[in-house]
C-alpha cells in the first residue's frame, strides 16, 4: 500500500523553510520524515505527515506550489547492510529507484526507507517476498 508524500517548493532564501515548517506546526501537522534537495532558485521538501490532506491545503493556500506523491516505506532492521539488502531486491527485479530517503525509527533497532519508484505494487511485492514489510 503506497503512502502519500506532500513535495513543496520551498524558494532557497534564508528563512523560507522556517516559514513552510511554522505554517505545518501551527496547523497541527506532524512531520514524520523529511527530506530537502536544492538547487540554485528553490528546495525540494519532501515530507511525510500526519495529515497529508490538511498540509496539502494549508501550504497551497499560502502560496507554496505544492503536489502530493505516492511512495513506499520499507521498515528495515538498523544494522549494517539491511538498506543494501532491500535496494539488491528491486535491483533483481529491474525496478529503478527515484529517489529515497531514510530515518530512524522510534522502535529501538528499525529503520525506514522512504522510496519512489515507478511502480509501487511491484516493488511492494518484491519486498515482501524477500521478508521485508511496507507501507
Amino acid at each position: 500500500m503506497a503512502i502519500r508524500q506532500i513535495t513543496a517548493f520551498v524558494e532557497n532564501q534564508q528563512g523560507k523553510l522556517a516559514e513552510v515548517t511554522k505554517l505545518l506546526a501551527d496547523n497541527g501537522i506532524d512531520l514524520r520524515a523529511l527530506s530537502i534537495a536544492d538547487t540554485k532558485d528553490f528546495g525540494i521538501l519532501r515530507v511525510i505527515v500526519n495529515d497529508t490532506d490538511k498540509a496539502y491545503s494549508v501550504l497551497s493556500q499560502n502560496g507554496v506550489i505544492v503536489k502530493t506523491t505516492e511512495v513506499i516505506a520499507v521498515e528495515l532492521n538498523d544494522r549494517p547492510g539491511e538498506m543494501s539488502r532491500a535496494l539488491a531486491v528491486l535491483d533483481g527485479e529491474e525496478i529503478n529507484i527515484e529517489y529515497l530517503y531514510a530515518f530512524i525509527s522510534a522502535t529501538p533497532g528499525r529503520a525506514d526507507l522512504v522510496l519512489r519508484v515507478a511502480d509501487n505494487a511491484a516493488a511492494e511485492k518484491a519486498l515482501n517476498a524477500a521478508g521485508f514489510k511496507t507501507a
